[in-house]
C-alpha cells in the first residue's frame, strides 16, 4: 500500500485531527512559527515521526505547489469496528478470540503481532487512537500481507471497549509477569480477549484493573521480560493449541 501525501498547513491540521493514519510529517528546516507549531505539537502527541527538510525538497515533492512548508505522508488503511470483529467470529461459528494492545508504540511490533494473529486464528486486534502506533506503511510491510486479512479496530478508549467486550461475553485476560496463573493452565477455548501491554510500561494500571484476570508466560532464564510481539505470539499459539484439541 503506497503512501499518499497531503500538503498545506490547514490540510495537514485537518488530517492530524481526523482518524486517518499519518506516517510522517516533513517541515521546512527551522520553520516553527504560527500554525506549524500546532502541527508539530499534535504530531508529537500522536508519536508521529517529524523530519526537517529543505524547502527545495518540498517543492520537488509537490511540483512547486503552495505547500506552506509542510507535507504529511498518510496511509489509506481501512480500520474495522469492534462489532465487525465479533460478527466475523460469529460468521465462522467460533468463539471470539480478540487481541487488545494497550499502547504498542513500535510499528515493527504491531506488524509482527498482526502477522502472528492472522496465522493463529485471532478474529481481530484492537488498538487505541492515542499514544500508540497506528497501521502505517511500515506496519503493513512487516505484517507480510496479514493486514489484508486481519481486522484491526482503532478505538477512543481501551477500557470502555474492554467493558463492552465483557458485556458481550468475553473473558478478558491481561498478560503480566505478576499474573498468578500460567497461560497454559487457563481454559482459552471460550470467548476471550488477550491484553498485551506496551513495550516499556506493560499494561496500564487502570486497564489491568479492568481485566478479569492476569496471567503470565512461564520463563526459566534470568531475563524476566519478553518483547511484546514475541509474548503476543506465544500466547496466541497457546490459544490455537487448546482450540485445536
Amino acid at each position: 500500500m503506497d503512501d499518499d501525501i497531503i500538503f498545506g498547513r490547514n490540510a495537514v491540521i485537518e488530517l492530524l485531527e481526523s482518524d486517518k493514519t499519518v506516517n510522517k510529517i516533513l517541515v521546512v528546516k527551522g520553520e516553527t512559527h504560527g500554525s506549524i507549531s500546532k502541527i508539530l505539537a499534535k504530531a508529537k502527541e500522536k508519536r508521529i515521526v517529524i523530519s526537517e527538510v529543505s524547502r527545495m525538497k518540498l517543492d520537488e515533492m509537490t511540483n512547486n505547489a503552495n505547500h506552506q512548508g509542510v507535507v504529511a505522508y498518510t496511509t489509506s488503511y481501512k480500520y474495522s469496528d469492534v462489532e465487525d470483529i465479533l460478527e466475523f467470529a460469529a460468521s465462522k461459528n467460533e468463539k471470539p478470540f480478540v487481541i487488545i494492545l494497550d499502547g504498542i508504540e513500535d510499528p515493527h511490533n504491531l506488524g509482527a503481532i498482526i502477522r502472528s494473529a492472522e496465522c493463529m486464528g485471532a478474529h481481530g486486534i484492537i488498538i487505541p487512537k492515542r499514544r500508540a502506533v497506528a497501521v502505517t506503511s511500515t506496519v503493513i510491510k512487516v505484517s507480510a500481507g496479514a493486514t489484508e486479512y486481519m481486522k484491526v479496530a482503532r478505538v477512543n478508549n481501551i477500557n470502555d471497549t474492554i467493558l463492552k467486550l465483557q458485556e458481550a461475553g468475553l473473558w478478558i485476560i491481561g498478560m503480566d509477569a505478576k499474573g498468578k496463573d500460567s497461560i497454559k493452565d487457563i481454559d482459552l477455548t471460550g470467548s476471550i480477549g488477550i491484553v498485551i501491554g506496551s513495550e516499556g510500561e506493560g499494561i496500564s494500571n487502570l486497564t489491568m484493573k479492568r481485566c478479569d484476570m492476569l496471567s503470565k508466560i512461564d520463563m526459566k532464564g534470568k531475563i524476566t521480560s519478553l518483547n511484546a510481539s514475541v509474548s503476543a505470539g506465544m500466547v496466541m499459539y497457546e490459544v490455537l493449541r487448546q482450540r485445536m484439541k
